[in-house]
């Protein structure tokens, strides 16, 4: 039988693996897709995870690339024009 004490100690652990996973993914950087665009065109091969969800009949397309040790992500109503970007097309991204 779980006492109080155990509960609490696994509750404790599990926020320790949440801070733990975000703080492994490192710094994401949120951006407009204009200044997204700006950034990937920067970048010499570049390589992008793309993903498209549809709510209530309006389509969103996600986009994440990593650049000099950063996490650049953003969210546009149009598809981008990703250049010679390498795409690898993804179910969903997630942001935390």
């Amino acid at each position: 039988m779980a006492t109080a004490g155990t509960a609490a100690a696994g509750g404790t652990g599990g926020a320790a693996a949440v801070a733990k996973a975000i703080r492994a993914s490192g710094v994401l950087v949120t951006l407009k897709p204009d200044e997204f665009l700006r950034i990937l065109y920067r970048i010499e091969n570049p390589l992008v995870v793309e993903a498209t969800s549809k709510f209530l009949g309006s389509r969103k397309y996600r986009y994440l690339t990593s650049w000099r040790g950063l996490a650049f992500s953003c969210t546009s109503p149009r598809p981008l024009e990703l250049g010679s970007a390498e795409v690898i097309a993804a179910d969903r991204i997630w942001v935390p």
